[in-house]
């Protein structure tokens, strides 16, 4: 039989970083890890601990370097989001990152500001937007950032556009008024077919830090709600709670806002 030549781990990381591209230091920042508990060290968010050592890549949601060419001169992995993020190196030296739109390739050229042009991946305020385009990282107030339709394959449309206002129809279904001086990036967000990833294994949800979950069932009364009772009884209650105790079926769990009077329907069911 013929040799095969197994590759060491060495030699494959070596393989590796030549085709990776460079990290810009100056947009990475520490993200320490939690384990799930708040400054008081008890868990606030169960399920979260171990995970795989990361930095967080400072993200440009603001878009604010305006009529300013921008070339985009790598799509990188980002392990804190489900979608990938360009590279720009604008032409005044300065580098940002921002999330990568469908079909934004190396090499291509992106703008923000008032009269752009309307393609994939450049930003401009939602009045400079033909109706029924798609959109993604919208601003809810003018000059804050894009905070909504930031994950992979999401994408917004506007429906309409009455006084200072524009009816944009988000990925949940909500239709919702936001204000026409908001910004917001043409296109839809890329790597389209996250939904699709299967993990595959437990081990890689433990890289994620994802821990595994316990029914409330099976655990004691002491523990859970749930908890307690010989053999498999149920939940041993005529309503289901939550481990702290609150009521889950049946009630309303979004607090009154003053964001609700911009919410002209809700979303799906």
């Amino acid at each position: 039989m013929a040799k095969v030549k197994v590759i060491k781990t060495k030699e494959m990381s070596k393989l590796e970083k030549k085709t990776l591209p460079k990290m810009v230091k100056s947009l990475l920042g520490i993200l320490p890890k939690t384990g799930g508990r708040s400054s008081s060290g008890k868990i606030s968010v169960r399920h979260k601990g171990g995970r795989h050592k990361r930095f967080y890549r400072k993200v440009d949601f603001k878009r604010n370097k305006f009529d300013i060419e921008a070339k985009v001169a790598a799509i990188e992995y980002d392990p804190n989001r489900n979608t990938k993020i360009a590279l720009l190196h604008y032409a005044d030296g300065e580098k940002r990152y921002i999330l990568a739109a469908e079909g934004l390739k190396i090499g291509e050229k992106v703008f923000s500001g008032e009269k752009v042009a309307i393609k994939s991946g450049n930003t401009l305020p939602i009045k400079n937007i033909p109706v029924g385009l798609q959109i993604h990282n919208i601003e809810l107030i003018p000059g804050k950032g894009g905070q909504i339709v930031r994950g992979a394959g999401g994408y917004a449309t506007i429906t309409a556009k009455e006084g200072g206002y524009a009816h944009v129809r988000l990925p949940s279904g909500e239709l919702r008024k936001i204000s026409v001086n908001s910004l917001a990036t043409i296109g839809q967000i890329g790597s389209v077919d996250h939904k699709n990833i299967k993990l595959g294994k437990a081990g890689r949800s433990r890289y994620l830090g994802i821990r595994p979950t316990v029914r409330g069932v099976a655990m004691s009364p002491r523990d859970h709600p749930h908890g307690g009772g010989e053999g498999k009884s149920g939940i041993g209650m005529s309503s289901p709670k939550s481990p702290t105790g609150k009521k889950t079926l049946g009630k309303k769990t979004r607090r009154v806002k003053r964001s609700n009077r911009f919410i002209l329907e809700r979303r799906k069911r």
